[in-house]
């Protein structure tokens, strides 16, 4: 990103990222060329294991702080608008006043998860899915407010609204409280048929409507309170646009704008996703369907065990490494992967440490090594480790194949520095892999939303355009045909090993 001020006479837009380590501010001159920004970060909470929270209020002082940090680079250019992204499926309680009575419960968080799986293969879960495009899983508003019920029912009573992340934050920013189709339909609540609050939903979590925030278009704005514009040095009446969820944000950051497209993000968690021009529900019940704009729906599935199973391996099997001063454990450990062949010489790795989501949507579903034998290493074990993730982004992947003939894949995320990962993935997923230049997406994705929103660009994509973003560059990935044969013999290897493993499991049932 580049520092110093922006250009005199320059038009710039804000993207704001709100996401679950940091709040992000970057700044892109329309046209390109400028870019600024800052990044504040903060903590994920574990108060319990399986609870993953965090203090609204910390997270809002951190998007302050940014604004303020870059209104100071803008100098004499002018600001034209807000977008907004922050991490979907958060929840909070707030009381009459809009002051946060209960923590941040993240995507994370899986305190839900009994309540999940109790419905997700009833009737009443399938259908709840096929209303709302989200899976039932922990992560979802609707399970989260279910186990509020059951187990806090006078907090759950007692609280005037019931808002995610993106809600809060837009109150803070504008003074409003309001939700965008984006979000919304990522709560298990909203009726993509209508794009309204589900009664049916609504009845059995017993919330009232009237206790969640109106639904708006993602490309609504509303103007920036004054009190705050003064505080952070930006102009009074800055239209702020209300913008949609990170993941969807994401496809758009990176250019996968179209069927056949795949976006894929992969950092410490990752996702698959593709663009579809309306709501589409999948019979199986592995994919979501979030809203990006008007005419503009992200079909895919989200794993909650991406990057951070390297960072894992790196905890156990890497101890030395951390040791090294200067060096880079992650990546020493994943050198020594590189020498070892496809299939980890029998070892599969079902890398499931956080709850998780995407394709088999069980949180409850623990982790494990399977084909374990004496000649594996630490670096099997790491091999086997990036392929685990990759052959679960594979299975959403083909999913996603299944509605779509997919043609290209672009991707981001810091994992994709490594060479191993590329050729993993690469090969793993068997088609062209575009690896983008995506440090900002999810914040370039909120401004070219804004700038469409505000009528300055005709198109989504030619908001990204306006910003200099080039959506068909990147360095493109061929897979070599061998290496993909092999990953596909080694799936089709795992149910067999999966069998074994549930006869031992019998030993002790």
């Amino acid at each position: 990103m580049t520092t110093g001020a922006a250009p005199a006479g320059a038009k710039v837009v804000l993207g704001l990222d709100v996401g679950t380590t940091a709040a992000k501010v970057s700044a892109f001159a329309l046209g390109g060329g400028w870019r600024g920004g800052a990044a504040n970060e903060y903590p994920l909470q574990q108060p319990q294991p399986g609870w993953e929270v965090q203090d609204p209020e910390v997270m809002w002082r951190a998007l302050r702080e940014g604004l303020a940090e870059v209104a100071a680079l803008l100098g004499e250019a002018s600001v034209v608008g807000i977008g907004v992204s922050t991490a979907m499926h958060g929840l909070i309680g707030l009381d009459a006043e809009h002051r946060a009575i209960t923590p941040l419960l993240t995507w994370a968080d899986s305190r839900a998860a009994e309540q999940a799986m109790a419905l997700r293969g009833t009737e009443l879960g399938r259908r709840l899915h096929h209303t709302s495009g989200t899976p039932v899983h922990s992560m979802s508003h609707l399970t989260k407010l279910l186990w509020y019920g059951e187990h806090e029912p006078d907090l759950l009573a007692s609280a005037r609204w019931w808002v995610g992340l993106k809600d809060f934050i837009v109150h803070k920013l504008t003074g409003e409280l309001v939700t965008e189709v984006s979000n919304a339909s990522g709560t298990g609540l909203l009726d993509l048929s209508t794009l309204t609050w589900n009664p049916e939903a609504l009845e059995l979590v017993g919330v009232d409507a009237d206790r969640l925030p109106p639904v708006r278009a993602t490309t609504d704005a509303l103007p920036l309170t004054d009190s705050l514009a003064d505080e952070v040095g930006l102009p009074r009446g800055l239209p702020v646009v209300l913008g949609a969820g990170d993941g969807p944000l994401g496809n758009l950051g990176v250019g996968a704008l179209e069927p056949g497209v795949v976006g894929l993000s992969l950092g410490t968690s990752g996702a698959v996703r593709m663009i579809t021009d309306r709501p589409y529900v999948d019979e199986a019940g592995r994919l979501f369907c979030y809203n990006l704009a008007e005419g503009a729906w992200v079909l895919g599935g989200a794993v909650s065990n991406g990057g951070i199973v390297v960072r894992w391996a790196g905890d156990v099997f890497g101890v030395d490494f951390a040791d090294d001063a200067g060096g880079n454990p992650d990546g020493m450990l994943l050198d020594l992967a590189r020498h070892v062949p496809i299939g980890s010489e029998g070892l599969v790795m079902l890398p499931f440490l956080m709850a998780e989501r995407a394709p088999l949507w069980n949180p409850s579903i623990p982790g494990a090594f399977l084909g374990v034998r004496r000649g594996h290493g630490r670096q099997h074990f790491v091999r086997a480790a990036v392929e685990g993730v990759a052959l679960m982004l594979s299975a959403i992947f083909d999913e996603l194949d299944r509605v779509t003939p997919v043609r290209q894949i672009r991707a981001t995320g810091g994992v994709f520095r490594s060479t191993v990962w590329r050729a993993i993935l690469t090969a793993a997923l068997g088609r062209p892999l575009v690896v983008t230049d995506g440090a900002e997406g999810t914040a370039l994705g909120a401004a070219a939303l804004a700038l469409y929103g505000l009528g300055q660009a005709s198109s989504l994509r030619d908001g990204l355009l306006q910003l200099g973003q080039d959506v068909g560059s990147g360095d493109e990935l061929v897979p070599d045909e061998a290496e993909v044969a092999a990953y596909r013999e080694l799936r089709a290897g795992i149910p067999a090993l999966l069998e074994r493993y549930d006869q031992v499991r019998t030993l002790f049932g």
